[in-house]
């Protein structure tokens, strides 16, 4: 079977091709094998925080168990040997994104951290009182309220960048509110709560043709297709490991360098300094200038396994078992009573958000809960989102690599019973 019949198999919903083979995936993962409440495991809340494969696990427990010291200023073996797997972790951060080098790489704790990075540090670089920093209705709190803090501290203008009632971003309307006082467009790549697509390339353009930068969130990109900042051309990137089968506790900021070397330290202390006297210190160049103390050692090892892991099963595989999964749970699930998908936008991820009839969010998760289904119940931290859509809250189903059919007919079975207990 060719690869382009594989995928176009995976495609329609055939979960057995020799492209991507979901049960051998699956088999990666222990955690799967789990029962909650007697019945098998089904994990529907990957946008939330991904499952890992045993690749990750053990890269971290050898880590631990073999060679582990601290980074960068240790002459012996074990600091050295230590130093080279985390700085391999930078390599394959940066060819994942394909960063034109590993020194446009920052680790951070997660990527809310790096947007308080760039929230900061930026600001001190280039804001002032009245200046504009434009992002859009879709926005995590993670890309919302640092902004906010910066406006009540420089007197900065956020603007809001709006959507349709399906969760399509309005480009036209974007492109509308760039200005002279325009400084920078701080926008998510997909939704975590609707899963759609921006569209960033055209976005990208159309801030660079008035030489205005573009921060993106790739938190819920990253997981499901490729990445290239370069083709992108995007100034900034940033990512967490855990939404891509890594760990948690390491955050990724990408920058063009020229942008990275513009921008004052975010935080001082050890290792991202050159020289300190009691008058004076001078910092490293980018990326330790912005990494300042014992940085995620071994999350950073176990970032790079997860993206090791991706790279074998094949980013474009991933994404191709995901919109089957996604179209058929999008179908399924319109044709349980009582149902409403919420964002139905033209170009979506694979998550998958909804309401009921007479039945609250949190109801709808703790019901399930019972027959074994974890699907995440609030306004997945994107309150403006749920207030703009004219909801409270919706529950989520977010569909990962290890996700099948079967599991998407479990769920589907589940909300019946939902339906059929609140009428």
């Amino acid at each position: 079977m060719s690869k382009v019949a594989s995928i176009e198999k995976i495609a329609a919903g055939d979960n057995s091709t020799l492209a991507f083979d979901v049960e051998r995936v699956r088999a990666d993962f222990p955690i799967l094998r789990q029962e909650v409440y007697g019945r098998p495991l089904v994990y529907l809340d990957s946008a939330a925080s991904a499952q890992k494969p045993r690749q990750v696990i053990d890269a971290m427990s050898q880590a631990y168990e073999t060679t582990y010291a601290n980074v960068h200023r240790g002459v012996h073996w074990m600091s050295q040997k230590t130093t080279d797997a985390f700085e391999a972790g930078r390599e394959k951060v940066a060819g994942f994104l394909n960063a034109g080098s590993a020194d446009e790489i920052v680790f951070t704790r997660n990527a809310t951290e790096a947007f308080n990075l760039m929230a900061s540090s930026f600001s001190r670089a280039n804001l002032g009182s009245g200046d504009e920093v434009v992002i859009s209705a879709m926005e995590h709190h993670a890309n919302i309220v640092p902004w906010q803090m910066v406006r009540d501290r420089l007197g900065i203008v956020l603007r809001i960048a709006p959507i349709d009632d399906a969760g399509n971003f309005l480009l036209d309307e974007f492109e509308a509110l760039l200005g002279p006082r325009t400084k920078l467009v701080a926008l998510t790549h997909v939704s975590n709560a609707l899963g759609t697509v921006v569209p960033v390339k055209q976005v990208i353009e159309k801030a660079h043709a008035r030489n205005i930068p573009v921060l993106l969130d790739g938190c819920q990109a990253t997981p499901h297709f490729a990445v290239d900042v370069r083709a992108l051309d995007v100034d900034f990137y940033i990512f967490t490991g855990h939404k891509v089968y890594g760990p948690s506790g390491i955050g990724v900021l990408y920058g063009k360098s020229e942008h990275l070397n513009a921008l004052p330290p975010y935080q001082g202390g050890g290792d991202m300094i050159s020289s300190v006297t009691f008058e004076k210190s001078t910092f490293k160049a980018p990326p330790h200038r912005f990494e300042a103390g014992t940085p995620p050692i071994v999350e950073v090892i176990g970032l790079g396994a997860a993206i090791d892991y991706l790279g074998a099963l094949g980013q474009d595989n991933i994404a191709a078992h995901e919109a089957g999964l996604r179209a058929y749970a999008e179908e399924r699930l319109a044709r349980v009573p009582n149902v409403r998908l919420v964002g139905t936008a033209r170009e979506k991820a694979s998550i998958v958000s909804f309401v009921m009839d007479n039945a609250h969010p949190h109801d709808i998760g703790t019901i399930v809960d019972r027959a074994g289904i974890a699907v995440r119940t609030g306004h997945h931290c994107t309150q403006p989102l749920m207030d703009r859509l004219g909801v409270a809250a919706t529950a989520r189903a977010s569909l990962g690599l290890y996700n099948t059919r079967g599991e998407v007919d479990s769920l589907a079975t589940a909300l019946e019973s939902v339906s059929e207990i609140f009428g």
